[in-house]
């Protein structure tokens, strides 16, 4: 899976793929010989990086996170591969109107918007199926819906047009 990691105001992408059992990352294309052991339920974890050894306190939930290393603090925030591509999506919206765009591939199970709908921001304008999962696409920010670009039961890559909306009415 694919983060985007700022770490005190610095961009990084963390790639971090399982593989038997084993955790590979790779920081900015760099791949890392990383290990780590949780110390207790607390956020305290012990690092092993190249035959050297830290202790890391852990605080926060999924998108932000207080990090201590050796008495420095790190303030990090994340966001998955689809996370960032919806909030780009929603942050492209804001201006009105736009494309939305699948963020994974997946099957088209219901449609629940037709062309001149009006929508506000947030409402559902389909259900995506991916990985077993149901995943209600929203509308990035009020609107038209000017046109849907798929069909129920239609599959979609990631990236594929679904609906363009155009700027709300003033």
């Amino acid at each position: 899976m694919k983060y985007f990691v700022t770490v005190n105001g610095r961009a990084r992408e963390v790639d971090l793929v399982e593989r038997l059992g084993r955790i590979e990352v790779s920081v900015d294309g760099r791949k890392l010989d990383l290990s780590y052991e949780e110390v207790d339920n607390l956020g305290q974890v012990a690092l092993l990086e190249g035959g050297r050894s830290w202790g890391v306190s852990i605080e926060g939930d999924e998108h932000t996170v207080t990090c201590s290393i050796a008495g420095r603090l790190y303030a990090v925030e994340i966001e998955d591969e689809r996370e960032r591509a919806a909030h780009a999506a929603e942050r492209e919206a804001s201006k009105g109107g736009g494309v939305v765009k699948s963020i994974m591939p997946g099957v088209v199970v219901k449609l629940l918007v037709k062309e001149g709908d009006v929508v506000e921001k947030g409402q559902s304008l389909l259900v995506l199926e991916a990985m077993k999962m149901q995943n209600e696409i929203g509308a990035p920010g009020p609107g038209v819906v000017k046109s849907l670009h798929v069909k129920e039961k239609e599959a979609v890559s990631s990236g594929a047009k679904l609906v363009t909306l155009a700027a709300p009415p003033a």
